[in-house]
């Protein structure tokens, strides 16, 4: 900050103890300005933005080749003090001044707020200070966006899987899965109920093995750069030989899981399981779906 401008921030004011937005929600609060001294001022405005952006580089050969795309979904723009043609320069006395504002969130779909590897998806509001031949003061805050969740046709529709695989070490014979979940969609804190016929036609006892991973895709220049990591594991009972069993094991999703980002053009979150059957003796995956 100058000499003049001792401070400028921006603050809003939360709606529920979460300190999350949705689509339609009113945010309100103010821009806090203090001055050491008598202020020649061009403007004072406050914008009120949302959008994803995606960056990543990547080496082929010698060059280094940079992936770049960007996706905004609106930008609301607030003056307090403006200057117009003809008009002499505004002055702000010294001391402390408080300006309000009031701005909603569209009610159009748009993605959660997030934070990844290779991209993000911020909503945010920016105050700005801007003098004549001074560089602008401002300040930023983030508003943490969640987009309500779809419950559609799509989300309730059951899934299916099924594989089988002949065995060539350690053991011999054949195993098979064929893993089904009541749907497609899931919220925070609810209950996986992972439904699992497997036979186990190998010569060794078998696990199996549930694994719930993220999986994130950025989009940008016609390319895709993927990340994935593993969030939580869990194993069965073992399963003889010999023996065929339904199994089921539910999986309680985390209260604190990011949503999902499906309605968004450059950047896609997903979360996915994976079930997979161990050979006891090893420790080792010999099918998965």
């Amino acid at each position: 900050m100058s000499s003049t401008v001792k401070n400028i921030t921006v603050h809003y004011n939360p709606i529920n103890e979460a300190n999350t937005f949705t689509k339609g929600d009113i945010v309100s609060g103010h821009i806090a300005l203090e001055l050491a001294k008598e202020c020649h001022v061009e403007s004072l405005s406050i914008k009120f933005k949302g959008k994803a952006e995606v960056m990543w580089t990547e080496r082929h050969g010698q060059t280094t080749v940079v992936y770049h795309s960007k996706d905004k979904y609106f930008s609301i723009k607030q003056f307090f003090i403006r200057k117009e043609e003809g008009q002499d320069r505004n002055v702000i006395a010294p001391g402390h001044h408080i300006y309000p504002f009031t701005f909603q969130f569209p009610t159009k779909d748009m993605p959660s707020s997030f934070h990844g590897s290779a991209g993000k998806i911020v909503y945010s509001l920016e105050a700005r200070l801007s003098r004549s031949m001074r560089i602008d003061s401002k300040d930023t805050t983030k508003i943490t966006f969640v987009s309500k969740p779809d419950l559609s046709k799509t989300c309730t529709t059951p899934q299916h899987d099924s594989k089988d695989k002949k065995m060539k070490f350690f053991t011999s014979g054949t195993v098979g899965m064929d893993v089904s979940l009541e749907k497609m969609g899931y919220q925070q804190g609810e209950g996986i109920k992972v439904i699992a016929l497997i036979q186990n036609d190998s010569s060794r006892d078998i696990k199996p093995k549930y694994c719930v991973y993220k999986k994130h895709s950025f989009f940008a220049n016609k390319k895709r750069r993927l990340h994935t990591k593993d969030l939580f594991k869990e194993v069965g009972q073992p399963i003889p030989p010999s023996t065929h069993q339904r199994v089921t094991q539910v999986l309680t999703i985390p209260a604190d899981l990011e949503p999902s980002i499906l309605n968004c053009s450059i950047i896609k979150a997903e979360y996915r399981l994976r079930v997979s059957v161990l050979l006891t003796l090893i420790g080792e995956e010999i099918i998965s779906v």
